[in-house]
Order: C-alpha cells, then structure tokens, then sequence
C-alpha cells in the first residue's frame, strides 16, 4: 500500500511540473502585455498632446505607423497567452479526470471496509476473535492487524477528504482561467477593431504623401544631410576627447583630431570592464519612452524606397522628461550643436554615451555622474510638440549599437 501511494505522488508531482513552467510563461507574457498596452497609452497620450501643434504629415504617419507596431505585437502576445491557457485548460481537464479516476477508487475501497468493519462491529465479536487465537503470538498479531486496519480506515477517509479538496480547487481554477481567456479574447477583438482604424487613418496620410512624393523626398534628404553634419560634428568631438585624455596621460598625439584609442589608466580601464560586463543590462536614458528610430542603415518608415542612416537611436518621450545617465562616468563635453539642441557626452573608460537634444543641463564638464543620475530634460520642439532625445555609444572612435547595450531596447 505505501509503495503505490509513493507512485500515486510520484505521478502526481510529474503531472505538476509542465504546469509550473506554464504558469511562469503566463507571467512573462502577461507582464509583456501589460508594458506594450502602457507604451501604446503613452503613444495616445504623445499623439493627444500633439493633436494642437502643427506636425507635419511625415511626422504622423511616422507615429502611426509606430503606434500599428506596438499594438499588432499586443495582439500577438494576447493570442499567445490565449493559446497558453487553452493548453493550461485541457491539462487541467486532464487532471480532474485523473482526480476523480482516483477518487471512485478510493470510494470503492473505503466502502468495502466499511461493510466488512459492519459485519465485525460488534465489541464481543472483537473478543471472540482475540479469545480464539491458538496461542499468544497469534493474538497478538490479530490485535495489531485490528489497530492497523482502524489505521487504514482513518487513512482512507483522509485521502478521500484530500482528494475532494483538491478536485474542487482545481474546478475552480478551471473556471478562473476559462474566465481569463474569454477576457483575453475580448480584448484581442478591441484591439483588432482598434488596429483598423489606425491603418485606414494611415492609408489616407500616404495617399497625400503619394501625391506629393517629390516634395517629401526632398524634405527626408534634407533631414538626413542634416543628421550626417551632426554626426560628424559628434565624432570631432569623440576625436578631440581622446586627444585630450591621451595628451593628459602623457601619450604623444601626432596629430590634434587624430586619435582614435584612449590611453587607459588602470582606474578607467576598470570602469570600461564595467561597462563591458553590463551590456544588454544597462538602464535607458529616459525613464520612459519608445524607441522611434533604429540604429543603422533602415528603410525611412514612410517611403520605403528611400534609405536612411541612424548613427544611434531616436527615443521619443513625454514633455518634461529626464534624460539620465545610464552608467557612472565623467561629463567631458556639453555643447551646442546647430539642429541638435544642447548636447551631453559622458565618458565610461573607453566608452563614451552621447546624449542629445537636451535642455536645462543639471551637470557640467569634469563631473562625476552616478548611474541613472539626472543630467538635463529632453527637450520639446515647439512646433511638433514631440520630446525626441538621441541616444549614441562609442567605444572610443567606433560607433555602437545602442540597442545591444540597453536592457530590452
């Protein structure tokens, strides 16, 4: 008998464990869900805000088409966790089929106990069969056999009890997770519903973009001739610093602009090991917002046929919004560029972040910053109403991925 119970729980607990790792994939989806229906509020509100400002069609559409990808991976997640919990649901009707397998048996054995217990309940029948026994030994056995098959009985009932139990909270979950998925179906219909009529607000943007293609192509050249002069003027700057830090060291510099590698003292090359052993880990420069422009050759998100270069990433965010440094380090420039607003360099070892399009800078040039410490607010263009910062790693001279350093950028 306790060699099939030990296989009863043995069973049991095997039966649990696909459920257990169901149920963390349930969580991770669900706080997946949940970040993506706030970054689609934020979009709303970005967007609501705007409404008043004079943006131009590329803009919107842009924050269209930014807003479709958000909520068409919202519904993917949702269709995900609904498809989880239908497999949760047959497991669990699996289950509770095992459960009252289980039970009937348990009742069978228990009311066959009972009635050979009823046919041998009498107190005298009970002495008669100790009274008979040929021998002390014998009686003593039967007495142990009588005390354990009372055990026996008072074990039944428990695991009856048990089982009961456990068959009644699990009929209760199942209703809770029917429950859930129908919400979940619910809401994929909203968002779908949702996601139409952005795509048909989108349809009318580019039909007025199409009739006047010459005229926005000329506008997105422009911008990104604008980009390219910035980026040089960021990366004269990344040179002049390592020249700077180099001539500092005592290294000897050929050429003033030339350099490309910093020489390392044993304190900065620590700080650089740091930073290394954190990529993919490191927190965002604004404590909320959406990454709008990748980093790297890309087809512009309105006209397709057009090729533009992210030397970083473009993250748009709320008005007002802190931009922060994302790892201890050394200011070593702030500086007004033309078309970029201020702008914020902070050195980390070999590693320099740029930060720019900031205003109300709270540093200055020598300071020391802590991770995540505040260093100015993003500034909000006047005319579009949008609160856009870039956001740039070098590892000395190199250009960096953004993307691959921040934690799920």
């Amino acid at each position: 008998m306790r060699f099939s119970k030990i296989i009863f729980f043995i069973v049991l607990v095997l039966a649990c464990l696909p459920s257990f790792s169901q149920s963390a994939k349930q969580q991770q989806l669900e706080e997946e869900r949940q970040r993506l229906r706030q970054e689609i509020a934020e979009m709303k509100k970005l967007r609501a805000n705007n409404k008043v400002k004079e943006r131009s069609v590329l803009d919107e559409v842009e924050s269209i088409g930014s807003q479709i990808s958000t909520r068409q991976n919202l519904i993917k997640i949702t269709n995900q966790q609904a498809n989880l919990l239908s497999r949760e649901i047959n497991t669990n009707f699996k289950k509770i089929d095992s459960y009252r397998k289980e039970l009937n048996v348990l009742r069978e054995d228990y009311a066959k106990m009972v009635a050979k217990s009823y046919k041998s309940k009498s107190h005298q029948s009970r002495i008669m069969f100790l009274l008979s026994s040929s021998n002390f030994m014998q009686a003593y056995k039967r007495l142990q056999y009588m005390k354990q098959y009372n055990e026996h009985r008072k074990e039944q009932a428990e695991k009856i009890e048990s089982s009961t139990k456990e068959l009644q909270q699990l009929n209760s979950a199942l209703s809770k997770q029917k429950s859930d998925k129908q919400k979940l179906i619910d809401e994929n219909r909203e968002a779908q519903e949702s996601l139409k009529k952005e795509k048909k607000q989108q349809q009318v943007l580019m039909a007025t973009i199409r009739k006047k293609q010459g005229v926005y192509t000329r506008q997105i050249k422009k911008k990104q001739q604008q980009a390219s002069a910035i980026d040089k003027a960021i990366e004269k700057l990344i040179k002049e610093a390592i020249a700077k830090a180099n001539k500092k060291a005592g290294k000897k510099v050929t050429k003033k602009g030339s350099a490309t590698t910093f020489a390392l003292t044993a304190e900065a090359k620590k700080l650089a090991d740091n930073f290394t052993s954190n990529k993919g880990r490191l927190p965002w420069p604004v404590g909320t917002g959406k990454v709008t422009k990748k980093f790297g050759r890309q087809p512009h998100p309105t006209l397709p046929n057009i090729q533009i270069n992210s030397s970083g990433v473009e993250i748009e965010t709320r008005a007002g919004e802190r931009a922060r440094a994302i790892f201890e380090g050394e200011v070593i420039a702030i500086q007004k560029l033309k078309g970029a607003g201020r702008l914020v360099q902070i050195r980390h070892g070999n590693y320099i972040t740029t930060y720019y399009n900031v205003e109300n800078i709270t540093v200055k040039e020598g300071q020391k910053v802590a991770t995540k410490e505040a260093i100015g607010e993003v500034r909000t263009n006047p005319t579009t109403g949008r609160a856009i910062m870039k956001f740039l790693i070098y590892q000395n001279a190199k250009r960096l991925n953004p993307q691959t350093w921040i934690y799920k950028m």
